[in-house]
């Protein structure tokens, strides 16, 4: 049984309107969208077309991030 994973994207409202789209493990993976909703179908269009290209080109899908929550100073 496959084990689903997930990319985290981050969507930034645009000064000039709609939103930017980027997936900080996945270097040069960015997307844009008029609307929020917009941004996140082309991030998923996006994503899918980054993992073709990992694929194609034989590398892997590891992407060794490690996150961690830091608090804000007071």
């Amino acid at each position: 049984m496959a084990v689903e994973r997930e990319v985290e994207f981050i969507f930034e409202p645009d000064p000039d309107g709609g939103y930017h789209a980027y997936a900080p493990e996945l270097p040069g993976l960015h997307s844009e969208g008029d609307t929020l909703e917009g941004a996140m179908a082309n991030a998923q269009e996006a994503l899918e077309l980054y993992v073709e290209g990992l694929r194609e080109e034989g590398r892997s899908l590891d992407m060794g991030v490690v996150r961690r929550r830091l608090p804000l100073p007071a």
